[in-house]
């Protein structure tokens, strides 16, 4: 036998169809995904090669910041490095609060009281 959904009436006399017909649905709350850590509260000087890839550590545990060691596998199983390659060869100077909205070059967030009240990930 098929079930018709219900109607139900909300506030002001609107009404809507129960999409789950009936059925009782439990709603799971997917976990917060992991935030990366504060490495330096400065940017990385270093000097980039031009059509190079290179892989930019985004969760801040590497031990080789500012580029991946592969921690992220198991201190931030969500994040992933970004990998790029730049189109010019120079001096660059990479994010290390890992906040940067250009990333992975720093666009001067790290001046912010958010990450300098912060305590950067200790670095062994």
């Amino acid at each position: 036998m098929l079930r018709v959904p219900a109607l139900v009436r909300l506030g002001g006399g609107r009404r809507y169809r129960d999409a789950s017909w009936g059925a009782r649905v439990r709603w799971l709350c997917s976990p917060r995904p992991p935030q990366p850590v504060i490495a330096a509260k400065e940017p990385f000087p270093v000097e980039l090669q031009a059509g190079k890839n290179y892989a930019w550590c985004s969760c801040g545990h590497s031990k080789r910041q500012p580029f991946c060691d592969g921690a992220h596998k198991r201190e931030a199983p969500g994040l992933a490095p970004l990998r790029f390659t730049p189109a010019r060869a120079g001096p660059a100077p990479l994010c290390g609060c890992k906040r940067t909205r250009t990333p992975p070059y720093c666009d001067g967030t790290h001046k912010g009281p958010e990450v300098q009240g912060a305590t950067p990930a200790p670095r062994a």
